[in-house]
């Protein structure tokens, strides 16, 4: 995918809806710290999680977001939980969204995966809410 993926439409439109969710301050580091050992997972998240999954009609930004918060706090994966949930300033995904999501983490993953997961969020939003007043 190297190379063919930066030419391709899905690309170009992953990188695209890549940068609308996460921000361009987020993404320009993602690419400025990419190394030769680590551009063929870019460009296949790129293509294939924002380029196939996000950038598909049907669902918005919102929802997907929502989804992707859920799923990650599931799985426990922690750093790309951070990463979503401040994304949610992009996606407009409401905290009362994220609560509401991850009381269903609690009941169909479990209530120690959503107590974390909570945790988490509300360290976020006490950091987001900071900078606002900042």
């Amino acid at each position: 995918m190297t190379g063919a993926a930066v030419q391709s439409r899905r690309y170009a439109e992953g990188m695209e809806t890549r940068r609308i969710v996460l921000g361009d301050t987020h993404v320009d580091n993602a690419e400025l710290n990419k190394t030769d050992f680590d551009k063929p997972f870019q460009e296949l998240i790129t293509e294939a999680a924002w380029g196939h999954v996000w950038s598909r009609p049907g669902w918005s930004k919102r929802e997907r977001s929502i989804v992707t918060i859920a799923l990650l706090a599931a799985l426990g994966q922690d750093e790309e939980l951070v990463m979503h949930i401040r994304a949610t300033a992009n996606t407009g995904a409401t905290k009362d969204d994220i609560c509401e999501a991850l009381l269903h983490v609690a009941i169909y993953a479990g209530v120690p995966a959503a107590n974390h997961a909570i945790k988490l969020a509300k360290q976020v939003y006490k950091e987001l809410e900071a900078g606002k007043a900042a």
